[in-house]
């Protein structure tokens, strides 16, 4: 009898230390590195169960024992997370369960398009097309479309997006960013508008969007944007054209190759200020908030006329006489 008992406390102690060992076998599968040398990508596709995503892993060489994560399902189901789609980086110090934690909170990969401040719209819309692993949904919609899309049919595209980085995963569309570009600006501007000054000769929100667009690509020093701006107040003030080159190159269009000829000053563009009263129909670039703020905001002073010294600054003149010998000095000697 003293035997068999003796017996039994064996088996059940070599029992429970074959099952010990198992276990802890098992855990260690669980917390093992996976089997890359080098991050590499892994995508999570929509509706993908637990463990048809093990079994990708596993085929794909990052798990070496998918077992041991199927068995989570039986023994650990509480630990077994809701695997969200998207791209991943796979890491080689990241265990299976660090995967699957990856997974389970969507840590997906990210990209990001910028749009630099003082781009146009078109110029937005070429690098949208361009960015990767980005959903090109609206590639090949006309800008009339575009804005039908985004609710604002009958509205000119140009200035009316916000330059910015956009971070975007896999899949999403351009059309997320866009709409997400339009509200910014909408809520930038809005905000901007309620602060302006009381004494701006432009009084709608519209009209602030198309002096900091003239604003934006006057300014090659962020510094000058206010004076810049108030220069052009005071040409409004005082019914003067604005006379910027930046206004004839865009009413040129594809046209322009790098260079102004006195006949582009003189031809009769919608967009041309050397020619035309008053601002041009439409903003000319997507504006930045410093240069929506130098438009609500414009310094105060007496300038009329600037000139570019070629350095990417300005040498600012009060009267003709002494905007002639800027002129004279910074681009006809040079």
């Amino acid at each position: 009898m003293r035997i068999a008992l003796k017996a039994l406390v064996v088996l059940l102690v070599l029992g429970l230390t074959a099952a010990f060992a198992g276990y802890r076998y098992w855990q260690l599968q669980l917390e093992a590195p996976i089997a890359v040398d080098e991050p590499v990508l892994f995508e999570v596709a929509p509706g993908a169960g637990f463990n048809r995503v093990v079994d990708q892993l596993e085929d794909s060489g990052v798990l070496e024992s998918g077992w041991a994560f199927k068995l989570l399902t039986r023994l650990e189901p509480g630990r077994v997370p809701s695997l969200k789609p998207g791209e991943y980086r796979l890491e080689p110090d990241m265990s299976g369960l660090d995967v699957l934690d990856r997974m389970a909170n969507a840590e997906v990969v990210t990209y990001s398009v910028t749009v630099p401040e003082g781009w146009t719209f078109a110029q937005m819309r070429s690098a949208l097309n361009s960015a990767e692993k980005l959903a090109h949904d609206t590639e090949d919609m006309s800008d009339d479309e575009l804005m039908a899309l985004l609710g604002r049919e009958g509205e000119h595209p140009e200035g009316r997006f916000f330059p910015d980085t956009y971070v975007y995963h896999k899949g999403v569309s351009d059309q997320q960013i866009l709409s997400q570009a339009l509200r910014r600006m909408d809520s930038v501007l809005a905000d901007l508008w309620e602060s302006r000054d009381e004494d701006l000769p432009y009084d709608t929100p519209y009209e602030a969007l198309i002096m900091a667009s003239l604003v934006e690509r006057e300014t090659g020093a962020p510094e000058e944007r206010d004076e810049i701006a108030g220069v052009f107040k005071r040409r409004l003030e005082r019914g003067m054209r604005l006379q910027t080159d930046p206004t004839v190159i865009y009413g040129m269009g594809d046209r322009y190759q790098g260079n102004i000829t006195r006949a582009d000053l003189r031809e009769a563009t919608d967009y041309n200020t050397y020619v035309i009263e008053g601002m041009p129909p439409t903003p000319i670039a997507l504006p930045g908030r410093a240069a929506l703020e130098a438009a609500v905001h414009p310094a105060e002073g007496d300038t009329l006329y600037f000139v570019s010294r070629g350095d990417g600054t300005h040498h600012f003149s009060r009267t003709l006489r002494e905007h002639n010998n800027a002129v004279n000095k910074y681009i006809l000697n040079r």
